[in-house]
């Protein structure tokens, strides 16, 4: 069986041309392929993996790829913190649907002051109905909140924003200098002795630094002071090390580019302008770092009016017509979105093979190499292929899914499901424990 968006991502990537194995069937349910594109952009991933170690075979399950784009954990004895915020979600508006996204207390607040009344879900969607989707979007983004109103597929196609990302690449990527060679790598743990310093948040860029971690990396993860998430840190610390800095301090900042100029992969997502704003402009990143493999990840894309606008995943399949699609195909009355947060984990494997294959032009070329990817370009490749009619769905994990040895994470013991990638010669492990944020120094191993 063979992933149908495989080709087009390997050519984003300028990857070679791979076979990947794709074992089993079924599909996750939703009008569109997402189970496709988990095992292409997972067996990319692996792919990339297999091209740096000259590796003859990958393959990937079907099924548990899918289940990897969700929830991977079963906790013993300790329950998953919920993945919402109580206001967060789909509401009425006068005129159509809008998303709200209030995971982070600055965002819930940022909402409430365009709606005035109480954080409470009732009074919200009493305060929504009073508003057109478009106004309110507006209102809340200039608050610097996070809101996405729902589109239909046409609708963002015709949308200046929509236009901008459909002229956009899947994968932009730019020689950025020379770089120094790297050592050769080990077969077995492919990616040892590789430094990678993780911006990143919810949830694309973690899934990204997981993957890296699982053969292999060393991701130290760093946060601010007071960020937390705790609906996905369960899932996304996984294999990292993680630490604090205050980046609007000095010492912070000092620290920061201490970190940044001894690693080999640097992956972020802050908005467009927002490391410049720090001194800390692409062109200062490499002047740091020489041969710096740089990952940057965007929202709705890096061209458009929209291009610095904050966004997750479920606001971008709002915008983009990936949930009215959903609504239209299946009959409801309300917003339908994927089974999961599939553009944030494709987008993470694609980042994944990205850094891989940066890492794999220093080894080969000497050259430094920027990367570039966005939510809602990820999008119009699922968009792109159509909507489909959901096949068998799979059946929910079994005692067979989980790995024998128990993962003793920072909240508890847990089960792991089996990693869904398999390349030869590589198995993919992690080293560290999921575990809350900031418990480590700022610091890097030594080698």
């Amino acid at each position: 069986m063979t992933a149908p968006f495989l080709p087009e991502i390997q050519t984003a990537l300028g990857a070679q041309s791979r076979d990947i194995g794709i074992a089993g069937s079924g599909d996750l349910p939703s009008v569109f392929a997402v189970s496709d594109l988990a095992a292409a952009a997972i067996g990319t991933a692996g792919g990339a993996i297999a091209e740096l170690i000259g590796a003859p075979g990958v393959t990937v399950d079907r099924r548990l790829a899918s289940f990897w784009f969700g929830t991977t954990l079963r906790p013993d004895g300790w329950s998953l913190p919920p993945a919402w915020d109580p206001i967060a979600g789909d509401y009425a508006a006068a005129d159509g649907w809008i998303r709200l996204h209030t995971n982070a207390p600055h965002h819930r607040d940022a909402a409430l002051s365009v709606l005035g009344g109480p954080a409470e879900k009732e009074a919200v969607a009493g305060a929504v109905s009073r508003w057109c989707i478009d106004d309110l979007e507006s209102a809340v983004v200039a608050a610097n909140g996070c809101a996405a109103a729902m589109r239909s597929l046409d609708d963002w196609g015709a949308h200046p924003q929509g236009r901008a990302v459909a002229e956009e690449p899947l994968v932009r990527s730019e020689v950025t200098g020379e770089a120094s060679p790297l050592p050769a790598p080990r077969a077995a743990r492919p990616l040892a002795g590789i430094r990678v310093l993780d911006a990143t948040r919810v949830l694309a860029g973690p899934v990204a630094t997981r993957f890296l971690a699982g053969f292999g990396a060393e991701v130290l993860r760093i946060d601010p002071p007071t960020w937390d998430e705790p609906g996905v840190l369960p899932e996304v610390t996984l294999g990292k090390r993680r630490a604090r800095l205050d980046l609007r301090t000095p010492e912070g900042i000092a620290a920061f580019r201490h970190l940044l100029a001894s690693a080999d992969v640097f992956v972020h997502g802050y908005r467009a302008d927002a490391l410049e704003r720090l001194g800390l402009g692409h062109a200062e990143r490499q002047r740091l770092r020489p041969g710096l493999v740089d990952v940057c990840l965007d929202a709705y894309g890096w061209s458009g009016p929209w291009a610095l606008r904050r966004g997750f995943d479920s606001l971008v399949q709002m915008s983009t017509g990936i949930a009215a699609e959903g609504m239209r195909r299946s009959g409801s009355a309300k917003p339908v979105p994927l089974p999961v947060q599939a553009l944030d984990h494709a987008t993470g494997y694609l980042m994944a093979a990205a850094a891989i294959h940066g890492l794999n032009r220093r080894a080969r070329d000497r050259v430094a190499t920027r990367w570039r990817l966005s939510l809602a370009r990820t999008a119009r490749l699922l968009t792109s292929a159509g909507s489909v009619q959901s096949g068998n769905a799979f059946n929910p994990p079994g005692e067979v899914d989980w790995q024998p040895m128990a993962e003793e994470t920072g909240w508890g013991r847990a089960w792991r499901l089996h990693a869904p990638l398999s390349v030869a010669g590589a198995p993919m492990r992690w080293d560290v424990p999921a575990g809350p944020l900031g418990v480590d120094a700022a610091a890097w191993l030594s080698r």
